[in-house]
């Protein structure tokens, strides 16, 4: 996993079940805090900490961090190190478990104070762990209503997947996904030398604005998103013949003639708005 380093921080072993690379590269982690533009009046979400290369910069410019690690050896040095700025918080937490509404409706401070607090749209940045890097972005569409943008460095590989446009080899259910949700930028790689240990990989910085087209494409989110999963579930099937499995063939032919799709198109060739096309064609027969 690509996450942050300090060298004020005892470098703990590395923990493989992590997958732990820590960024090393100094002006690679100014350059991502950038991207977060002007944060003296915002709240940022950091996902993996790590060794807080990354939150050295953000502590000094947000007006409030939530810092969310899971390695509790990791936290609790990062505890340690920013207990003097009153404006962050360090959570020993996977993220794929936080609730970020009851996060940001908390008040932040030593004490915990339970009156609740308005919550407001949220910057989020991170380094995500290889693994799990679907995962992630598939809690943060969740929770889009809560996100303003996210900047976030992920597997160069990854990267080219979630920008892929319709028609190319990279186009896929990441693809289709992040682009409902949001607008991506790809922004500039890293070397593996910018990590350490080194992985085997360049990391790409993308910056993810929210901008949901539930709405403008008449599509319910939940029926949409599964359908997605399904036409998408064996790539090298037309998708007539992947809508098959679920549709009865006259209904599938009927419902791609409706779309303008010809039998034998692949989803990866398919745009949001055919796709969104076939899928209510389908569902309305």
């Amino acid at each position: 996993m690509a996450k942050t380093a300090n060298e004020k921080i005892s470098r703990p072993p590395k923990k493989a079940k992590l997958g732990q690379n820590f960024l090393a590269d100094v002006n690679g982690a100014q350059k991502i805090v950038e991207a977060l533009g002007d944060i003296s009046e915002a709240t940022v979400v950091e996902i993996g900490p790590g060794r807080g290369a990354i939150t050295d910069h953000l502590v000094k410019r947000a007006k409030r961090l939530i810092a969310v690690e899971i390695d509790r050896v990791l936290a609790a040095q990062l505890r340690l190190r920013y207990s003097r700025f009153p404006n962050a918080e360090v959570l020993e937490a996977d993220i794929l478990a936080v609730d970020l509404s009851t996060v940001l409706t908390q008040r932040i401070g030593p004490l915990r104070d339970l009156r609740p607090t308005k919550a407001e749209k949220v910057r989020v940045i991170g380094n995500l762990p290889y693994y799990i890097t679907s995962d992630i972005l598939l809690r943060l569409f969740e929770a889009h209503a809560l996100i303003d943008f996210a900047v976030i460095m992920v597997q160069k590989e990854v990267a080219d997947r979630i920008a892929a446009k319709p028609g190319s080899s990279d186009y896929g259910l990441l693809s289709a996904t992040a682009q409902l949700y949001t607008q991506v930028t790809k922004l500039f790689t890293l070397p593996p030398g910018s990590f350490a240990p080194p992985p085997l990989v360049h990391s790409t910085v993308l910056r993810l604005e929210m901008a949901p087209r539930i709405e403008e494409l008449g599509v319910d989110e939940k029926g949409f998103i599964e359908f997605l999963k399904s036409i998408f579930g064996m790539k090298r099937k037309t998708l007539f013949n992947n809508l098959r499995e679920n549709f009865d063939p006259e209904t599938v032919r009927a419902a791609m003639k409706a779309a303008g799709l010809k039998p034998d198109v692949r989803a990866e060739a398919v745009n949001l708005e055919k796709t969104a096309t076939l899928y209510k064609a389908l569902i309305n027969r």
